[in-house]
């Protein structure tokens, strides 16, 4: 996990790329104060996004590459959103909604500095239908463009939560029943592939380089290891993360299995 990238602080409060401002639209029109769209550029994507905010009522205009380069270093795709401060949500909302989502995992970053690993993993918690991402507000990645553009826009569905101390999060989430587990190699850790996985939960994921911090870890019910036949252990926090949380959602689907097979059998 070498990965360690900063992302801009003018890049704050700017949605790049189609997919990521087609769904801000979608998710939180409210929080869209305007668009640009580069002239020329044409697709049914962009077609939906232009629509969208004639039906919002958000500003848009057409503009030069040059301009949107200028706003973005990387690939912005030819659309630009500027959007108010995302709106984080109190652990306690994502206590209250977990049992209604598909996949009841609450996960836990505990100081993760790439704002790509981020993007990646929020993209794939919400297709997995997880219950919501828990961020500390010191010394972690900022969400800003890259983090939307990596996310494809999930970030603009995925409920987040930020708080001030993650040892105490944890605490009130054991206090609520549900296990902590954490990611980790080496001794005392449980294979992934043999773990007995239960939900309600919550799961820990590391910094990029020195990982879950030892006063978060031991907190945590059960450290997993996710088995590298290959003899390559390099996962980045975003891969690793969706291959454990892929395993939390089979969980979930050999759960509903068995309670269909039982009920057939009546």
């Amino acid at each position: 996990m070498s990965e360690n990238k900063k992302t801009d602080p003018k890049s704050e409060g700017l949605v790049v790329g189609r997919h990521p401002v087609s769904e801000a639209l979608s998710a939180h029109p409210e929080r869209v104060e305007a668009v640009l769209v580069q002239r020329g550029l044409k697709g049914e994507t962009t077609d939906r996004i232009l629509d969208a905010c004639r039906a919002a009522h958000v500003r848009f205009r057409l503009c030069e590459k040059s301009e949107l380069d200028r706003l973005y270093s990387g690939p912005h795709q030819g659309v630009a959103a500027m959007v108010a401060p995302m709106a984080f949500r109190e652990l306690d909302d994502l206590l209250a909604g977990l049992m209604d989502a598909p996949l009841p995992l609450l996960v836990v970053l505990d100081q993760v500095q790439d704002p790509h690993n981020v993007g990646a993993l929020a993209r794939s918690l919400l297709a997995f239908g997880a219950a919501g991402l828990v961020l500390p507000k010191h010394g972690a990645a900022r969400l800003g463009a890259g983090a939307f553009k990596a996310s494809a826009g999930a970030l603009s569905r995925l409920p987040v939560a930020r708080v001030t101390n993650l040892a105490q999060a944890l605490d009130r989430l054991a206090d609520e029943g549900l296990p902590i587990y954490c990611a980790a190699a080496g001794p005392g850790s449980e294979s992934l592939f043999e773990a007995r996985l239960h939900l309600p939960a919550a799961l820990v994921l590391g910094n990029e380089e020195k990982g879950v911090r030892q006063g978060l870890s031991k907190r945590c019910a059960a450290a997993l290891e996710i088995p590298m036949p290959g003899g390559f252990d390099s996962l980045n926090v975003a891969q690793a993360g969706t291959v454990i949380a892929s395993h939390f959602a089979r969980a979930v689907f050999e759960a509903a299995r068995r309670k269909a097979e039982k009920a057939q059998r009546m």
